[in-house]
């Protein structure tokens, strides 16, 4: 009796825990790449039929990015059309088919083991299609996430799809770091040379190693796909397609009898029609949700994130793939910050705050990068500007996508703001190495204090938008959205404030 009056906690973390394996394909998918491209660049260097170029390893080592675009784009859809579990269920499929093709790019059709132009072709097929499910699976869990908890634990529960995110990257960079084992990375100049000119050390990398990496990941997509069927749909779908009396069920079981009821009630005042046009609510609700998945990206963090092992190695680091690892523990570290202080002291001051520091690290990391004597200072403003960027940007911007946009243009909102998010992602990733790169004068430092100077100008603009355009989401309802961008004259810099006092 006690369980049906205050609902089950058990029940609602159990369902939750499940939508975040979403969230830890994600951050799998996206971050596996990291341990794996130098053996893919070594492997279609030895094509014969075409010459396998930087600006094809640039591409091969981002095309996942592309299906990102095109998942998070048709989010939307299928969260309407489907619902959220469905879809869901779809990016567990493409996940674990991405896996295997990417492993065994020449099943059925190829010889193995022989690079060609052909090959590369289907290896990239086969990461767009575990881009397609990442960027549904980035669309559509925190919304899950957003839709089942209660509106007290909501940013802490959404935050926690972040924490798989990252814990997601950690695991790939430990399973990348044992799959290595006592193997090494080929040098960048035996690539092209042919395979007997590659050492015999780093030979099993460039064969075998970098297949198993992307293979690893059909466990996690596996067990994703078979857990979803056992989740409910979330209650707020359950209304939109008529079916009341399962939306009540759930509500109850996760709230309890009275309180399951009066949310139920709320949501079908907000539900009188099941879809709006997008505008519906205003440009500036719009505005303010692309441009947090915008700033999101510009700040520049995946460059980190992607190429942390080269990045740490051209800094001089013995050992770059154990200091990546040590990046992963510290940034499942800062995101903890986030999951326990974001009912507290709620949504804006942590990106504000997270701004700040991120630009310090990157102005840091500006002024010290290539300077001998200085390697460790400029590790340490790696790290402040990835620690910074988890407890802010990395989980506040999913809450707040998730939870800013009225019931009614949820499904199209997020993912507008999604696809944003992920070309945005794309642009980051494909330009970090030729700025990183750049010379006025050869052998100067310019492209180096140049790319993370303009990273950390970002992050201040970042810092400014935050505080006189977003409002604070904290302990209000889903329904609540509909209130704040229906008020008429609705001036974000001034108002937002009175009405969530």
């Amino acid at each position: 009796m006690e369980q049906q009056q205050s609902g089950s906690k058990a029940y609602l973390f159990g369902i939750v825990m499940v939508a975040v394996l979403g969230g830890l394909l994600f951050g799998y998918d996206t971050a596996v790449i990291s341990g794996a491209e130098k053996g893919l660049q070594a492997f279609f260097k030895n094509a014969g039929d075409f010459t396998y170029t930087d600006g094809w390893h640039g591409f091969t080592s981002s095309s996942a990015l592309i299906g990102c675009i095109i998942g998070s784009a048709f989010s939307g859809m299928l969260a309407t059309k489907l619902g959220r579990k469905n879809s869901l269920f779809i990016a567990g499929l493409l996940f674990f088919i991405s896996a295997l093709g990417s492993m065994d790019p020449e099943f059925l059709l190829f010889d193995y083991g022989v690079p060609t132009y052909s090959l590369l072709i289907m290896f990239n097929i086969y990461r767009i299609i575990g881009g397609i499910g990442v960027g549904l699976a980035s669309a559509i869990c925190p919304m899950y996430i957003s839709e089942v908890a209660p509106s007290n634990i909501r940013g802490m529960l959404v935050s926690w799809n972040q924490f798989a995110i990252i814990f997601g990257q950690l695991v790939v960079y430990f399973v990348n770091f044992f799959i290595l084992g006592d193997h090494i990375q080929p040098l960048v100049e035996e690539m092209g040379k042919g395979l007997a000119a590659i050492t015999p050390a780093a030979q099993w990398t460039v064969t075998t190693g970098w297949r198993y990496m992307f293979g690893s990941e059909a466990v996690p997509a596996g067990l994703f796909a078979l857990l979803i069927c056992f989740v409910p749909e979330t209650p707020r779908f359950l209304v939109s397609i008529g079916k009341d009396d399962k939306a009540l069920h759930v509500l109850q079981r996760i709230n309890g009898s009275e309180r399951g009821a009066y949310v139920l009630k709320r949501i079908k005042e907000t539900i009188t029609i099941k879809i709006e046009p997008i505008m519906t609510y205003g440009a500036m609700c719009i505005f303010i949700g692309i441009m947090l998945s915008v700033f999101q990206q510009a700040v520049g963090i995946n460059a980190v994130l992607y190429y942390a092992p080269r990045i740490f190695g051209d800094m001089g680091m013995d050992n770059p793939m154990m200091i990546t690892v040590f990046m992963g523990i510290v940034n499942i570290l800062f995101t903890l910050v986030a999951i326990f202080t974001v009912e507290k002291w709620g949504r804006k001051p942590l990106l504000i705050y997270g701004s700040l520091g991120m630009a310090l690290g990157a102005f840091g990391v500006a002024v010290t990068f290539g300077h001998a004597g200085m390697e460790l200072f400029t590790a340490a403003s790696l790290l402040i500007y990835s620690a910074s960027f988890m407890f802010s940007w990395g989980p506040i911007c999913w809450v707040l996508i998730a939870e800013i946009f009225p019931n009614t243009i949820r499904g199209q909102a997020v993912a507008v703001a999604v696809a944003f998010q992920w070309i945005f992602n794309f642009i980051v990733s494909s330009t970090f190495v030729p700025m990183f790169n750049m010379h006025l004068t050869e052998g100067d430092d310019f492209g180096h204090w140049f790319t993370y100077g303009l990273y950390g100008c970002i992050c201040v603009i970042a810092a400014l938008f935050v505080w006189r355009l977003v409002p604070e989401t904290k302990g209000k309802t889903l329904e609540d959205m509909s209130k704040l961008w229906k008020w008429k004259g609705y001036d974000p810099v001034r108002r937002v404030g009175k009405m969530f006092e």
